[in-house]
């Protein structure tokens, strides 16, 4: 959540620059990234959050985690949000982007999941090898199933209990690797999406 007011504060200045036109500002990231590019286009947050007074003209998040499901979650802005994920991320599996993407969907929401055969967590890391690692003792919440109560915590919702990283649920060893093909297919799709939403030729 720090990641998505840093991402409004970084709006608000870009909004200002002179240099930067306010209505081709799109926000994108990776993994622990995508997942706050994601959550950023809650309109919630907008509301608490962004003072910038515009909106990003698009949401491009890679492989996020999608194992928590936060209060008024399917009112995101009018605006495209792109899923970019691996069929076989094991760090943060795809599956319950999906569901997510399916509820989005159901409420007339602009919002697709590009899932690439074979592909792993950070399939576009050229610096990743091929065949996917593992990454020794790196934490995961893919057996978790995370909550927002009424109260703003997060819950663990096998437990009932506020959610931490010494849950039981949480496993380690996941694994990362690079898929040059999911690579140069999700660059294409990113830059014809800008290419439309900016309104370039």
């Amino acid at each position: 959540l720090n990641m998505i007011l840093d991402a409004y504060r970084g709006l608000d200045i870009l909004a200002k620059h002179p240099r930067v036109d306010p209505s081709r500002i799109a926000l994108m990231g990776f993994s622990r990234g995508g997942q706050a590019v994601l959550y950023a286009s809650l309109k919630r947050f907008h509301r608490t959050w962004n003072k910038s007074g515009i909106e990003f003209a698009a949401y491009i998040p890679f492989y996020p985690d999608c194992m928590t499901t936060y209060q008024s979650d399917a009112e995101v802005a009018d605006r495209p949000i792109r899923i970019f994920h691996g069929t076989v991320d094991d760090y943060n599996p795809v599956a319950t982007c999906k569901a997510y993407v399916e509820r989005l969907g159901s409420t007339g929401r602009d919002v697709q999941l590009t899932d690439y055969p074979n592909a792993s967590h950070a399939f576009d890391n050229p610096l990743g090898s091929l065949t996917p690692s593992v990454v020794k003792n790196a934490q995961t919440v893919r057996r978790c199933m995370i909550r927002e109560d009424a109260t703003g915590q997060l819950i663990n919702a096998a437990t009932g209990q506020p959610f931490t990283y010494n849950d039981p649920c949480v496993e380690r060893d996941p694994h990362v690797g690079y898929d040059p093909v999911a690579t140069q297919a999700a660059r294409k799709s990113v830059k014809d999406l800008l290419k439309t939403v900016f309104k370039l030729n």
